[in-house]
């Protein structure tokens, strides 16, 4: 079952999509909501799969949005303005949707939301609570690498680096495939070239990380992450 959030400032909007979600079977309505910054908040509250979210709101931009989520959750946008269309692929949602949208073209884009989640969802994936398996420097090369022994990752041009401890495990692929296959629950990636788990943060000092392992590590927070990070430390925040 894809867990569904819709946010959009005008109720009829919402009305609309969420009767939508109640057809169609492999999908549940987990919330609502008219306010942005409240659809933040309800990602780190709830387990949220799909979001199908407008793009023109006051305080918070659909396209903003997407950028603070960073990635976690499928996105469909839903809104009245097509010159949106290629700045939303560019920020690698499922489907863009026209208002008024008929339900043929709303039930097409879930279906192809269905089929990305399942697939990433597979234990095909690669990806377990305690352990992944990554592809290693060479052909034919399969490493295991325990969850809680993970320092940090860095992307380094065409590979990525795994710090585990004094280990450096090299692996031929990219930094987005490696975080799709990571728990959001466990990593968060803060730049362009590192993913940390969150267990191993110990502290953030302007744009710099701390980590409680490896804490020589140069960790820097980068501007398009900063915001979907600071939500999480704050989600976790003792007031």
């Amino acid at each position: 079952m894809i867990q569904c959030l819709i946010i959009d400032d005008e109720q009829p909007a919402i009305n609309i999509i969420a009767a939508y979600v109640e057809k169609v079977p492999y999908l549940k309505l987990v919330a609502t909501t008219t306010d942005p910054l409240e659809g933040l908040s309800l990602i780190n509250e709830k387990d949220i799969d799909l979001i199908f979210l407008d793009i023109q709101m006051p305080g918070l931009t659909g396209l903003e949005f997407v950028k603070a989520i960073n990635g976690k959750c499928k996105v469909i946008f839903t809104t009245a303005y097509s010159q949106y269309a290629l700045d939303g692929f560019d920020l690698d949602i499922i489907d863009y949707l026209l208002k008024p949208v008929p339900f043929t073209r709303f039930l097409k884009a879930t279906q192809k939301a269905k089929e990305i989640i399942d697939a990433q969802t597979s234990p095909k994936a690669g990806a377990h609570e305690d352990f992944i398996i990554i592809q290693g420097d060479s052909k034919g090369k399969l490493i295991k690498v325990e969850i809680n022994e993970i320092d940090y990752i860095e992307g380094m041009r065409n590979y990525v680096a795994i710090i585990c401890g004094d280990r450096k495990l090299l692996s031929l692929m990219n930094m987005k495939d490696l975080e799709e296959s990571l728990s959001s629950k466990q990593f968060i990636r803060v730049h362009k070239s590192f993913i940390v788990p969150i267990a191993n943060i110990a502290a953030v000092d302007g744009n710099a990380i701390i980590l409680k392992r490896n804490n020589k590590a140069e960790i820097i927070l980068g501007n398009v992450y900063r915001p979907a990070f600071l939500e999480m430390m704050r989600s976790r925040m003792i007031h």
